[in-house]
Formats: structure tokens, sequence, C-alpha cells
């Protein structure tokens, strides 16, 4: 799909210089189209290796977690509620070890980790599946639950708008807590309804009541606050509750024993490596989006979009960041340039940018996601998987402009 994708921008704007340049009589365009591939490979350069401190300082702290078994204790919390979200899995399974490791490691951000626990997760579930070429309806909710990118700590966000120069990298953090619990929350109520799981027992009341709790406690504090003040409140919160999951690392770390400075150092080694490692990822895609912009084409598209909302009586701020909203269920890397190049275009504060940021940090690459784990263990059949995946993102999305304009308009 990425494939495609990527082809096309390159087509779509030659073909929009060539129709500039014959029937606007702007020849000008081809030489705009070009220097924006040259800027854009820059940016690449810039953005990738202007990450490396940061990457090493959050990767140094994520490799502390893991050894003070932070992950473990988050598996420990949430088996409960995957034995019963999951019936037809054996309590005593290893795949009930295995799914709430992978949504531990998603939680905490610890991607690198996530992934091999999330292949492994559907080959435990596969052992069970009597069906090999379908999807079960275990698999199904394990995938949902991915796609619907349930993450408490978007540090990865954080370190791309700290590199942008923003003046409060943290402001985010807020809105994509509640955006992304909207989306997974979504998510869930409509893979149950379709699977008939019953959310009314004990277990699962008792959990979703502790959440409401907490997201009504969050909002409590943050409807108390006029809108003057309610950036800056989310802003204090964020920046308190990310300095407590340091400290709580380094703490647990230090109480069992873990040599917590060599294993800061030990993951902080891995930054330089993983900075390195997306360069041809983030030219590849800066380029493609460069292209597309410099040959006017996002600039139609974007204005066709609006004309729309406009028409219908919606505020149109939020068009600027549409972009990342379509790319974000096919590419995460794409997704990644999209709000990169919003934040370049618009600058990093810009409402346009906080939205794009929201949108990034609490949807997922839904088609990835499908393609990756169903094709590891040879699925066929996704059922409802792709409509609850995507209808997922679409509250995602919905949530995230709209707490965009509730935090920064």
């Amino acid at each position: 799909m990425l494939n495609y994708i990527w082809f096309s921008f390159f087509i779509v704007s030659f073909l929009s210089c060539v129709f500039q340049a014959l029937i606007k009589d702007n020849s000008a365009i081809f030489a705009q189209v070009v220097q924006a591939t040259f800027d854009m490979a820059s940016l690449s350069v810039e953005i990738a290796l202007g990450l490396v401190g940061v990457l090493c300082l959050w990767l140094g702290f994520f490799t502390i977690a893991e050894r003070a078994g932070f992950v473990e204790l988050l598996t420990k919390a949430f088996r409960p509620l995957f034995k019963q979200l999951m019936p037809e899995v054996p309590s005593d399974h290893p795949a009930i070890g295995s799914v709430t490791m992978n949504m531990a490691a998603n939680m905490l951000g610890l991607d690198n980790a996530a992934t091999p626990l999330g292949l492994k997760a559907m080959q435990d579930l596969q052992d069970l599946n009597p069906a090999k070429y379908t999807a079960s309806n275990a698999q199904i909710l394990f995938l949902v639950l991915n796609t619907s990118s349930v993450t408490l700590l978007p540090v990865t966000i954080f370190l791309f708008r700290a590199q942008q120069g923003s003046i409060d990298p943290t402001a985010v953090f807020i809105p994509i807590l509640l955006a992304t619990c909207a989306s997974t929350l979504a998510g869930l109520l409509l893979v149950a309804f379709i699977q008939k799981l019953n959310l009314f027992n004990k277990t699962v009341f008792f959990y979703v009541l502790g959440f409401a709790a907490l997201m009504g406690l969050l909002l409590l504090f943050l409807l108390k606050s006029d809108a003057a003040s309610l950036t800056e409140r989310s802003s204090l919160l964020g920046n308190l509750l990310l300095l407590l999951v340091i400290i709580s690392f380094l703490t647990m770390g230090f109480v069992r024993k873990v040599n917590v400075y060599d294993a800061f150092i030990d993951g902080a080694k891995q930054g330089f490596d993983v900075a390195l490692k997306i360069i041809p990822y983030l030219v590849a895609m800066l380029v493609a989006i460069g292209v597309l912009r410099a040959s006017l084409v996002l600039d139609a598209i974007l204005v066709a979009v609006e004309k729309v909302v406009v028409a219908i009586g919606l505020n149109p701020d939020f068009i600027a960041a549409l972009p990342t909203a379509l790319m974000r269920p096919f590419s995460g890397s794409g997704a990644r340039a999209m709000m990169l190049e919003t934040m370049n275009t618009y600058g990093v504060d810009s409402f346009a940018a906080n939205v794009a940021a929201i949108v990034q940090g609490s949807t997922e690459t839904t088609f990835y996601v499908l393609a990756v784990y169903f094709g590891s263990v040879g699925i066929q059949r996704v059922r409802h998987a792709i409509g609850c995946g995507l209808f997922a993102d679409f509250v995602g999305i919905t949530a995230a402009i709209s707490v965009g304009y509730w935090f920064f308009s």
C-alpha cells in the first residue's frame, strides 16, 4: 500500500507541474519542485540528528523500566481483564501473558519491545485458532486494541516537538491521552458488540469503573480551568506526570538492585543507532510530501476540503492537520513525515501542528499492523478486524480534532 501511495505522490505532482506550466503559464514550478527535494532531504537529516540526544535520554529511562520489571508489573495488573475479554483463551494459556505483555509495552511507549511481544501474542492465539486462515475473535480484539494506539506515554511525539523547537513539548500530553482513550474505548465497544462480549461482569466492571474514575478526575481538573489557563494546566499536569514516571522508574530500579546508571547508559547507546535508522524513511516521505506541496497539489486538496467544511458550517482551522490524519491508517512513517512537514510549514506550536501531533499520538497504522500481525500467522480472512480498526481510527481522529479546539483554539 505504501509503495503505491509514495509512487502516486510523485506522478500526481509531475502532472500538476505540467498543468501549471502549460495552462497557468507557471514554468517556475519545475524549479520549485526540484528545490523542494533538496530542502526536504536536508531537513530529514537535521531532524534525525537533532533527535539523538532526546532518544538517548528516553531509551535510557525505558531500559531501566524494563530491567526493573515495570512491564511485568503492568502485565499482572491487566491479566484478569484480558481473561474476561478473551473467553475462548484458557486462563493458564501463554497467550494471556503475551497479550498483556504487549499491551503493557504499548502503554509505556516501548515500541521496540511491543512489536516482538505482539507477534508472539498473535502466534500464541493462532495456536488456539481452529480455523488457521480465519482470524479468531481473540485475534481480532487483540489487533483492534493495538490499532487503537493504547499509549499512555507518547514520548516520541514529545521528542519530535522538542527537536522542532517547541516552547512546551509536553503541552499535547493530556489531549493525546484523552483522544487515545476515546479511540481505544470505541474499538473495544464495537468489537464487544459484534462478538457479544459481556462487559458487565464484575471484573470488567471494576476495570471500567476505575478507568472512568481516573478520566473523570482528569476532566474535572481541566473543566475547572478557563480558556486562558487550560493549556497551562495541561502542561503542568503533563510535566508532573512525566517527572513522576522518571522518578518511579529510577526508584523501582534502585529498590530492585538494578544498576540504574549502567542500565541508562546501555539504553542510551541505542539512541544514535535509532536516529540513523530513521533517516532513509524520513528522506523518502518528506521529499515526497515536499514535492506534493511544491507542485501545489496538497494546497489544492486542502482548499477543496476547506470549502466543503465551511459550506456545512464547521470551523476549518483543522484542515492543515488532515494530511497526517489521512496518512495515519496506512503508514506510521508517512504520517510522521506529514506531521513534521506541518510543523515545519506552520510552526511547531501552531494549532495545525498541535492537532497533527495529537492525531499522531492517539491513532495507529491500522493496515500496517494488520498486515504484519495477521501476515505473521498466515491469516487471510480478517472478518471484522479492518472495520473495527478503522472505526477506532475515525473516533480517535475526531477526538483529536475536538480536544485540539478545546485546548489550543
